[in-house]
């Protein structure tokens, strides 16, 4: 192995999983069981904000009892024992990095223990229920949060952050993503041209494999703790 400097490790729903956690978005459309057009997108939530708030609730109390998995672990290890600027960048909303003690971590689709004011801005950290009723501690107005949620159609978060780490990163890692959803995709290809090492753990090949120049597949809680002593032992 060569010896890294800055490294960024894209994860998606397949490292939640082994935290037993679906992966929301299923084959047949549905996203967590619900429509999505019902529940993750901005016209839903304006046409139906208490159903919208009602569904993030319940999920919201299922990703609060999930327990990191070892491969959460083995990210929290290499952060620690490896000389490196190491960031961890998202798909997730759960906050099973925060849990395992992972650093740098940029969620691009948003948390599920926040909320954003429509009216001012700010945003609330909160893992109670969150309703039209809440009231924004910020600017004192009733009805406006929406969960922190980046829905369908809109923008992802951190980006231009995200931008600079693919930029400037020698190792990218992308764990337990399906690799079709855009623009994270794309983040593989981005740090392939800026001349990185791309390195792919999955159950199974993904769709756009071709971009990266290691694929190791099988359980992340497996495979990563065994890649990340080798890293260790290799520095």
């Amino acid at each position: 192995m060569s010896t890294y400097k800055n490294i960024v490790i894209l994860t998606g729903a397949g490292i939640s999983a082994e935290s037993g956690l679906a992966t929301f978005r299923a084959s047949n459309g549905l996203w967590n069981n619900h429509k999505v057009e019902d529940v993750a997108t901005i016209e839903a939530f304006e046409r139906n904000p208490a159903y919208v708030h009602e569904f993030y609730n319940e999920l919201k109390k299922e990703l609060v009892k999930a327990k990191p998995n070892k491969a959460h672990l083995a990210i929290t290890r290499l952060q620690k024992e490896y000389d490196a600027n190491i960031s961890v960048v998202t798909q997730n909303v759960d906050t099973l990095h925060e849990k395992a003690g992972n650093q740098n971590i940029y969620h691009i689709h948003g948390q599920i223990n926040q909320a954003v004011c429509l009216n001012c801005g700010r945003i609330l950290e909160t893992f109670g229920d969150i309703d039209t009723e809440t009231v924004c501690p910020h600017c004192h107005i009733a009805g406006m949060m929406k969960p922190n949620i980046v829905f369908f159609g809109e923008n992802l978060l951190c980006m231009d952050k995200v931008d600079r780490l693919l930029s400037e990163c020698d190792l990218f890692l992308s764990i337990g993503t399906s690799g079709v959803v855009f623009p994270a995709a794309s983040f593989v290809q981005i740090a392939k041209y800026n001349n990185a090492k791309t390195y792919e753990f999955n159950l199974e090949p993904t769709s756009n494999n071709y971009f990266f120049d290691h694929h190791i597949y099988g359980p992340a809680g497996t495979t990563l703790p065994a890649f990340v002593d080798e890293m260790i032992k290799n520095k």
